[in-house]
This record gives C-alpha cells, sequence and structure tokens, in this order.
C-alpha cells in the first residue's frame, strides 16, 4: 500500500522538494559565471542548505520523521552537492578528481546502504559522515561565490578545504565499508540488532 499523500507532502518534505527544486536555479546561476550571478548561486546555496537543516529539526520536532523523509533527504544532498561540482568543474573552479571522488563515495555508500537493509540491518550516518557533509557544503560555498576576476582567496581556501572534505570523504566511505563487513561477519544476531 503506498505511502499517504501526507506523509510525502508534509513540512519537512516540502522543504527537502524544495531543496530539490532549487537545484536548477542554482545551476543557472552558477553557469552565467559573472560576479553578480556568483552571488546570486552563492545566497541560493546558503538557503538550500538551511531548508536541509530545518527538515531533520522540524522532523523530529513535529514527530514527521517518514519513510519518504528517510529517502527524500539524503537523495536531496546528493543531487545538490554533484549538481555543483559538476558545474565548478565545468568553470574550472574545483578539479575533476575530487568531483569523481566525492561523487564515487555518495554511490557507493547508497549502494552499499541498500544491500545491508538488504540484509536486516542499516548503517546510519556516524560522526565522520557528517564533518564530511558539513566541510563539503562550506568548500562547495566558497568556490561558487568565486568568480573570474574575483578575490582571489575565496578560490584558493575553497580548494584547500576541497582538499580535505575529499580526504574525509574517501575516510569516510572507507569506515562504511568497514563497518558493513563487521555487520555482514557478526551474523543474524547482530542484523536483528538494528543500530
Amino acid at each position: 500500500m503506498p505511502p499517504a499523500r501526507e506523509d510525502i507532502f508534509n513540512l519537512p518534505n516540502l522543504l527537502t522538494w524544495a531543496r530539490i527544486g532549487a537545484i536548477p536555479f542554482l545551476v543557472l546561476a552558477m553557469y552565467q559565471n559573472q560576479g553578480y550571478w556568483s552571488l546570486v548561486a552563492g545566497i541560493v546555496f546558503f538557503l538550500v542548505g538551511l531548508t536541509d537543516l530545518l527538515d531533520g529539526i522540524l522532523a523530529r520536532r513535529l514527530k514527521q520523521v517518514t519513510v519518504w523523509g528517510k529517502f527524500l533527504d539524503p537523495l536531496a544532498d546528493k543531487l545538490l552537492i554533484s549538481s555543483v561540482l559538476v558545474m565548478l568543474v565545468a568553470l574550472q573552479r574545483a578539479p575533476a578528481w575530487a568531483t569523481i571522488i566525492i561523487i564515487g563515495r555518495e554511490i557507493s555508500v547508497t549502494g552499499l546502504r541498500a544491500v545491508a537493509e538488504s540484509q536486516g540491518f542499516g548503517l546510519p550516518s556516524d560522526m565522520w559522515g557528517k564533518w564530511k557533509n558539513g566541510i563539503q557544503l562550506l568548500a562547495a560555498w566558497l568556490l561558487i561565490f568565486y568568480y573570474p576576476g574575483g578575490p582571489l582567496w575565496l578560490y584558493q581556501w575553497g580548494n584547500w578545504i576541497l582538499w580535505v572534505a575529499t580526504a574525509l570523504t574517501a575516510y569516510s566511505g572507507l569506515a562504511y565499508f568497514l563497518r558493513f563487513r563487521h555487520r555482514l561477519k557478526a551474523g543474524p544476531q547482530a542484523r536483528n540488532n538494528r543500530i
């Protein structure tokens, strides 16, 4: 039986839908590659980031944590960071190798979580994943604000922080695989003890 309509369109989920809906506007603003549009893109990115913070807080406070929300929230995060990083590579503001590592990790961990669920246990986010996400967003934000002829420090700091984010991304991805392997080896009893 499909989920009820109110589960899909409650307030936290609407914020998540808004985050997904803002991605084309963000990409279009970045595509202009000019000072004014870089400012617009940076502001949109910041506001979109706030919706990510708010939807989780509201879902818990309003007791509206849903299956749809659990699916949509990480999907929106992955779509947002992947779209921004691809645009940053196209605008020559970020290295392609970092984007490949970050997007590859996101796809791999998503697949790993699906396999874990099929085996009867979950792989929730850990501290490293949260740090990775925050530092990725900071790096992307600085690089979105940079434009040709703009303040060079935005580009330099953005790329330096992106290096840190990429290292954390690789480490947190490896940590997911190690946790998965440990839970899989632990046997059925550990699989029934969902964490």
